[in-house]
């Protein structure tokens, strides 16, 4: 009888914890490694939950970014519901993201438009396009007229806006449930309040079982070894010999979620193209909003990423007063939200990404997310998941792999 696969997944949180739970479901024991004392403590938890199509990125009009993130993103709601085990529709944002053309876009607003349609259609004629988190296959773009963008946003600041079929989930909603799943699935030993250090084979050869160092002692031997961390992935790789890429930038940034004692009205809304922010209202009383220049704590292009500031209590106002003034500036909803808060929290994650620049260059290598995936050599898997959204499908591509050696 053949030797069961030994599996160590390194990073619990959405593109870990998804691997963990497919290789478990598939009868293969996982050993799942993560520095924080419980899964989904990261960038995992704490982000919009865009669940993209392409919109975003109007500043790669080749589309190579909207083609490499729409198969993930079509595959998000079922592969997720899968795993859960129950429907996620009360997840799912209320309503259609709309874009706004900010005056210093770096992607002037025909540009934009065009670029909208041109992704949509992508996703319209895809032959998954009904399993996204709406059916897809009758989608449009709408381009709002003068009176709706000065009924609604400040015309000084928004040049256009353009009504998208893209939406987003609730991350807190989700990682709670993915929580619950991970406990109850026996196959998964969580190793936890546990940071990995290193990797190494226990022979020369590409094939050897491989050891995993961590601050506590060695783990292993495994056959297989996973790194889905999102921060710290690099330095990991490096010890297994994998170069990183030439040019890269870690980012950690805050943003504000918020619950209201009582319901209000504010669209999902995107401001594009640049160093803005947005907005996501998953519930008449739970949002996200986030303004870039005020959220972003941290930046570096080394292989680690750089220590994240520590927030005193007034660290946290100043922040919070400062991205929901930005965003009320240009979406007057918004002003109504400080008096009927009754939770707000200034949460964060790293953003890793291949390429250096501003954002508010249009030529910044930032503006793509195309050169994500998967490397491998021997049994060690390294994965660039790019975007919260494609996280599952790639997990299913790696489980798939390990499942088909058993």
């Amino acid at each position: 009888m053949k030797a069961p696969v030994r599996v160590a997944v390194l990073g619990a949180g959405i593109m870990g914890s998804a691997t963990a739970l497919l290789l478990a479901r598939r009868g293969v024991p996982v050993r799942l490694i993560d520095a924080a004392p419980e899964p989904f403590q990261g960038a995992s938890r704490w982000n919009e939950g865009k669940i993209h199509l392409g919109h975003l990125y109007a500043a790669d009009p080749s589309l190579r970014t909207a083609r490499r993130l729409l198969p993930g993103g079509l595959a998000f709601k079922p592969l997720v519901e899968s795993l859960l085990g129950s429907p996620i529709d009360e997840a799912i944002t209320t309503h259609d993201d709309t874009y706004l053309v900010h005056r210093h876009s770096v992607v002037d607003a025909e540009a934009m438009g065009n670029y909208l349609r041109a992704a949509t259609a992508l996703a319209r004629e895809h032959p998954e396009a009904q399993h996204y988190l709406g059916d897809l296959r009758q989608a449009a773009v709408q381009r709002l007229d003068a009176r709706q963008l000065d009924a609604h946003y400040d015309t000084a600041s928004v040049i256009a806006g353009y009504r998208v079929p893209e939406r987003s989930v609730d991350t807190q909603w989700l990682a709670d449930r993915f929580v619950q799943a991970l406990a109850a699935e026996d196959r998964i030993e969580q190793r936890l309040s546990t940071r990995v250090t290193a990797v190494r084979r226990t022979a020369p050869e590409l094939d050897s079982p491989l050891r995993v160092d961590t601050e506590h002692g060695s783990e292993g031997e495994f056959d297989i070894v996973v790194n889905a961390l999102w921060e710290g992935r690099l330095a990991i790789d490096a010890t297994m010999g994998l170069a990183p890429p030439v040019r890269r930038t870690h980012r950690y940034r805050v943003s504000a979620f918020v619950r209201t004692r009582s319901p209000i009205a504010i669209p999902s809304t995107v401001i594009a193209t640049g160093p803005f922010g947005d907005v996501k209202c998953y519930s008449p009383t739970r949002f996200y909003l986030s303004w870039y220049a005020s959220g972003l704590l941290a930046e570096g292009s080394d292989v680690a990423p750089p220590p994240i500031p520590r927030l005193a209590p007034a660290d946290r106002e100043r922040i919070s007063a400062d991205l929901l003034a930005r965003l009320g500036q240009i979406i007057p909803a918004v002003n109504a939200l400080p008096p009927l808060i009754e939770q707000l929290r200034l949460e964060g994650g790293w953003v890793y990404a291949v390429g250096e620049g501003s954002l508010a260059d249009e030529r910044s290598e930032l503006h793509r997310r195309d050169r994500i995936g998967i490397q491998r050599s021997g049994g060690y898997v390294s994965v660039d998941t790019g975007k919260y959204s494609i996280a599952p499908w790639l997990a299913m591509e790696i489980a798939d792999g390990i499942a088909a050696v058993r």
